[in-house]
């Protein structure tokens, strides 16, 4: 069949490579110059950055690309595991080493906040089998499909429902279990990973900490942007077009299947069309479809975030790959982001440094610090003077919880706000992951991998089912293409 992907993200590139091995004839249309979507990179003043996703997990899933396509993963793709997974800072001095072995995790806990080392222990077991639970309904096939429900794994799943634990919220599981406020701050951060609120997100969510603790969590050889340069390369290997600067305009329907798209001015004839591209823009800017288009809308949207790229020109010793500083109160935060929809005086702060693994990713002895802050998915709020009031606050955080100076050593820098990650990736109002999961139903209402209504329309990526992220994209991609 011919089929054209519209938008090369993760979840079109995992679509594309797999229809492509199956011997379709994939085009993928970009309207950006380059590949990736918000998984790109950029270079400032000798210091290179990844300009979205920071933390790589499931490596498996690259893996099984390379596998499909009868080429060698190990060789095309190396990458490290990271011995430490995070370094936690808290305003009152403590300090906590999140280490990647789960015996030495719980002795750090105890030891630095008092928690029992076997509740985390606990507590990860507990994680790796509500995964292993929910993973074969919610992650690796449609859930909007019957089948899905009517196997062994399905029945095992709802047999087991009370060790999903979504009837609680994952900030009420986590305070019941841990009791020390720090460590159950440590936890529930882990909702922020597909933009969610702890304080209202089901407990359920509390599986993805498995991924980094259980699973692992690594970093590319060459930063994060060498995923989307080895799945273009394995794209074109098995055959895939690309074509970049390329805006797609309408999906032309007719008797209620696809005929194709039209981009550039060109027609672009096909029997199936993948939109990697937000759910909410496929239907209102391409299908015309206001209705479905604000069907969508009655979803709340993910988090977005506010980033600082800083080239830093010196190395600190205490920082690592992955870095939180906490806000003093969380919920706040959170109240403010996704109740108030405003930017938080006092918001947690992760810094990422990829040069501490990739040398070249910065001078001799400086650093790229990515600088994230959660924010509220939103129009009109991230005027100059907004982002610069939020600039100091980070800059007097850091500096008052490192002890030292950071704005005098910032010698090159750049500011992404949610305008511009809607405006670059097509990602309404900026939200990083399409729709939040912030009630128990999120899972069940979010957009289909296919349309119900046109034939030969399919969804993948960050907006549609499973979810965004760079594992759930690539499950995405998946999915369609075993649908197709």
């Amino acid at each position: 069949m011919k089929i054209i992907i519209i938008g090369s993200g993760m979840g079109g590139l995992s679509a594309g490579i797999r229809l492509a091995a199956a011997g379709h004839e994939v085009t993928i249309l970009e309207r950006n110059s380059y590949a990736g979507g918000k998984l790109s990179e950029f270079n400032v003043n000798g210091y290179r950055f990844d300009a979205g996703p920071s933390l790589f997990t499931r490596p498996d899933l690259v893996k099984e690309l390379f596998d499909l396509c009868g080429e060698n993963f190990a060789e095309a793709f190396p990458f490290h595991r990271l011995e430490t997974l995070c370094h936690y800072f808290y305003e009152d001095g403590t300090k906590v080493k999140a280490p990647a072995d789960i015996e030495l995790l719980s002795k750090e806990l105890e030891d630095k906040l008092q928690v029992p080392a076997d509740k985390t222990i606990k507590h990860l077991k507990q994680a790796a089998e509500m995964y292993d639970l929910t993973k074969p309904v919610f992650l690796d096939n449609s859930l909007h499909k019957l089948k899905t429900f009517f196997n062994r794994k399905a029945f095992r799943a709802l047999f087991n429902l009370h060790k999903i634990d979504s009837l609680k919220s994952m900030f009420k599981s986590n305070s019941q279990r841990f009791k020390v406020p720090k460590a159950v701050q440590l936890f529930n951060r882990y909702a922020t990973y597909n933009g969610s609120n702890p304080y209202k997100a089901p407990a359920t969510l509390n599986l993805i900490a498995h991924l980094e603790y259980n699973l692992g969590a690594y970093l590319p050889a060459n930063g994060m942007h060498q995923i989307t340069e080895s799945l273009v390369q394995l794209a074109e290997n098995k055959g895939v077009k690309f074509e970049f600067n390329t805006q797609v305009e309408k999906i032309r329907v007719k008797d209620k299947k696809v005929e194709g798209v039209e981009a550039g001015g060109k027609f672009y004839e096909a029997d199936v069309v993948v939109s990697n591209m937000d759910a909410y823009y496929t239907y209102l800017k391409l299908l015309n479809d206001e209705k479905i288009a604000g069907k969508i809308l009655k979803q709340e949207r993910s988090s977005s975030a506010l980033i600082f790229y800083w080239g830093v020109g010196q190395e600190f010793k205490e920082l690592d790959v992955h870095n939180i500083f906490f806000a003093e109160d969380y919920q706040r935060e959170f109240e403010a982001i996704f109740d108030a929809k405003s930017l938080y005086h006092d918001p947690t702060v992760y810094v990422h440094i990829s040069s501490k693994l990739v040398s070249s990713d910065a001078p001799a002895g400086g650093e790229n610090w990515f600088v994230m802050i959660n924010a509220p998915a939103r129009r009109g709020l991230y005027t100059e003077e907004a982002i610069a009031v939020t600039r100091k606050y980070i800059i007097a955080k850091l500096e008052r919880m490192l002890n030292k100076p950071v704005e005098k050593l910032i010698k090159a820098e750049a500011v992404l706000t949610p305008d511009e990650i809607d405006s670059k990736t097509g990602s309404y109002l900026g939200s990083l992951y399409g729709t939040s999961s912030n009630s128990r139903l999120a899972a069940f209402l979010r957009h289909p991998n296919f349309s119900r209504k046109i034939k030969g329309l399919y969804f993948c990526g960050g907006s549609v089912h499973p979810g965004g992220g760079i594992p759930l994209a690539l499950l995405s991609g998946k999915i369609v293409s075993n649908l197709i």
